[in-house]
């Protein structure tokens, strides 16, 4: 297969633990044809979507790991899958590379995760359609509605809808302190629609991240464990990242929403867990596969390229 990545420059990845990398590998074992590109090298020109796409070619060298061809202008419809592996921030820019992406679909590219699945699911929002799996949950910019909450369940967490990393996460206690400070920065004194949750203690064991392939979970998360002090257990903001096996729970919330989320399109997406509650839905480039690897011995780029041959094959 000629399999593309749209992904951030290759010169910024952190091979031993970048799972756009660990795909790539994988790919390029198998005898695949890995080609990369970036969101701005994408254009649109008489209703036909092409990039200047550059093929990739691997050294071995997990420090200088990769050479690459001369660009190449090429109608996106020509490979036989298109990986969307673009980081956050989900912004206007993300949101038009998905329309071109999408008109790219309907001249025979196969994308995934499907365009318009990404764009109709933000990470934090999209907990909402499980309300079943989630601790109690507000979606507002409205600071009455905040402080309500706040006063019924106490101890809350606080974030924004276009974060990634734990970026922009506040907790506050019972004792409300800092409240008003934190909602006007938050919400840009209500001009912005925040999440606002309620605490779950369980994070001090870690904060987990199940990885659901092709509808199916893998067996093992990656346990992102606070470390010094800190509320956030983000592998970015510092976490500690442990693989262990998937819990009854765990499961039990994977096998609910793995075959929904595949169904619309959603070939690889990221549960985030802690406790026994839901509290993301990653669906633009979800990681964690080296380290799960590593750890617990499960092969996930093998297993993602295997739903990829899959589902290109349809």
């Amino acid at each position: 297969m000629k399999i593309a990545f749209l992904a951030d420059p290759l010169s910024t990845f952190k091979t031993y633990k970048d799972s756009t990398y660990a795909m790539m590998v994988e790919a390029n074992k198998r005898g695949h044809e890995v080609y990369a590109f970036q969101q701005k090298d994408m254009a649109v020109e008489q209703g036909v979507v092409t990039a200047h796409v550059q093929r990739i070619s691997f050294t071995g060298d997990p420090q200088d790991w990769y050479r690459a061809a001369d660009p190449v202008e090429t109608n996106l419809g020509e490979f036989d899958a298109i990986l969307q592996r673009k980081d956050p921030p989900f912004d206007m820019e993300y949101v038009y590379s998905t329309y071109l992406l999408e008109l790219a679909e309907k001249q025979g590219a196969k994308v995934f995760n499907k365009p318009s699945a990404i764009r109709d699911h933000n990470e934090k929002v999209a907990i909402t359609q499980f309300s079943e799996f989630t601790s109690p949950t507000l979606v507002t910019g409205d600071e009455a509605r905040i402080r309500a909450f706040q006063k019924l369940h106490g101890d809350i967490i606080l974030k924004p809808l276009d974060g990634m990393g734990g970026t922009g996460i506040f907790r506050v206690k019972a004792d409300g302190m800092n409240l008003g400070a934190i909602i006007e920065t938050l919400t840009g004194n209500g001009q912005y629609t925040i999440m606002v949750q309620r605490f779950i203690p369980a994070i001090e064991k870690g904060d987990k991240r199940i990885l659901v392939i092709g509808g199916k979970p893998v067996p093992f998360a990656l346990a992102r464990i606070p470390q010094n002090g800190e509320v956030r257990g983000n592998l970015a903001a510092g976490g500690l990242g442990v693989a262990q096996p998937l819990t009854e729970r765990d499961f039990e919330i994977a096998n609910a929403l793995g075959p929904i989320l595949a169904a619309r399109g959603l070939l690889l997406v990221g549960l985030d867990v802690i406790g026994d509650f839901l509290t993301e839905v990653n669906v633009t480039s979800p990681t964690c596969f080296q380290e799960i690897t590593q750890q617990a011995g499960f092969p996930v780029a093998a297993t993602f390229i295997d739903a990829l041959e899959a589902a290109a094959a349809k």
